[in-house]
């Protein structure tokens, strides 16, 4: 039990001493030796996620264009449909009467077309024999041209009844995807109903909604030069699903709205993601990730920034070796362990590394290197002997 205990003390000793390695404290050296870092240029990638919302390239409402009972519903839920398909049949009986009448009324037209144009070739034989006045040919003409006035009317009529009549065969604008089918036969519908027949989406490829601030968009368009440019600079981005999976393909942010929203300040942008699987439905949810890579970023290990009312400093090395408090200000995303710096350093500065906590400002301090540094800790380390660690403990 004695040997444990004496391992025991020795080694918590040490680590006492190897904390010493880390930017708060400072071992006790007896000088004013500080590590100095100078400041380059390195890689970074880092990423940001905004919440989106999956909807496809083609979402389109089927509503009636005229109000009956559905007789008919020729499509199933989530059943693939093409262009011109038929999906609903609307109660039509009223419908084809009404073309039976217009059709009457073409046919009553077209005979008293014909019998005035009879009248008007008459009217014009007679005129060039001298039977009739020119006040008889020009009554004969204008009749005929009536006649024939009241004839495209009818047709015209017929035309729009039988348009009228193909409204109560709903048919697919567009290829997709059936809906939901809130409507099941004999249930009243008309073009005000709500909800829709149904909403048939092309999802052969998604559009993914979401959103940058003013700020950030601002910032885009001006380092671009324009908000298109801003849009093509963009890397691909990712798609995390709802389930916290990243989903198989990358995407591409194509538009931008060209307003900002008032009550939240933002941009709304769009990303087009392939979906050949069928994966990604139209109405799901997801979060867009933006990656972002900087060959030119000044990095720094967060353990050497001091935070003070949520500002943050480091100690830069300034003229005859005076420590500097100076403030930065750092990208909002970080890896937990380093800052990219904004604003503050820039390549060529030199910054302390450790026992920042017993420096102020304008401190003069001798600079060494970092491995130095290291080297007095693993020094001090080994000089505290077994003995040195039993005589402090019975001085306690």
């Amino acid at each position: 039990m004695k040997i444990f205990s004496f391992t025991a003390i020795a080694v918590s000793a040490l680590l006492l001493v190897s904390c010493g390695g880390k930017s708060g404290g400072r071992p006790e050296f007896g000088d004013n030796e500080y590590p100095i870092t100078t400041v380059e240029f390195q890689n970074s990638s880092t990423q940001t996620t905004y919440p989106a919302t999956i909807k496809g390239v083609q979402d389109v409402e089927i509503r009636p264009k005229v109000a009956g009972f559905l007789t008919r519903v020729c499509v199933k839920e989530g059943q693939s449909v093409g262009a011109g398909q038929l999906l609903f049949v609307i109660d039509n009986e009223t419908y084809q009467a009404a073309v039976r009448q217009a059709q009457a009324a073409v046919n009553t037209a077209t005979a008293q077309c014909n019998t005035a144009k009879l009248t008007c070739e008459n009217s014009q034989k007679l005129f060039d024999n001298n039977v009739i006045g020119a006040y008889e040919l020009e009554s004969a003409k204008n009749t005929y041209a009536s006649a024939q006035a009241q004839l495209a009317q009818a047709k015209a009529a017929l035309a729009s009844a039988k348009e009228t009549l193909s409204f109560c065969y709903v048919k697919s604008p567009s290829a997709g995807v059936i809906g939901n089918l809130p409507y099941k036969v004999g249930a009243m519908v008309s073009a005000s109903s709500v909800p829709a027949l149904t909403t048939v989406s092309n999802i052969s490829s998604m559009d993914v909604y979401f959103s940058l601030t003013e700020k950030d968009m601002l910032e885009l368009s001006k380092v671009a030069g324009g908000t298109n440019a801003a849009l093509n600079s963009l890397p691909p981005v990712k798609l995390i699903l709802a389930d916290g999976t990243e989903y198989g393909h990358q995407g591409k942010v194509t538009k931008a709205s060209g307003v900002i929203d008032p009550a939240t300040g933002s941009v709304q942008l769009i990303a087009n993601f392939p979906n050949t699987e069928r994966l990604l439905k139209s109405g799901g949810s997801g979060s867009i990730v933006i990656p972002k890579h900087d060959n030119s970023a000044v990095i720094i290990p967060q353990s050497v920034v001091m935070e003070v009312q949520n500002k943050k400093f480091v100690y830069v090395l300034g003229k005859d070796n005076k420590v500097q408090y100076t403030e930065i200000t750092v990208a909002p995303q970080n890896d937990g362990n380093n800052f990219i710096v904004l604003s503050g350093l820039k390549p060529g500065d030199k910054y302390v590394t450790n026992g920042i906590t017993k420096l102020t400002d304008q401190m003069e301090i001798v600079p060494i290197t970092p491995e130095r540094y290291q080297q007095k800790i693993d020094e001090q380390a080994k000089a505290m002997s077994a003995g040195d660690i039993v005589n402090a403990m019975k001085k306690k």
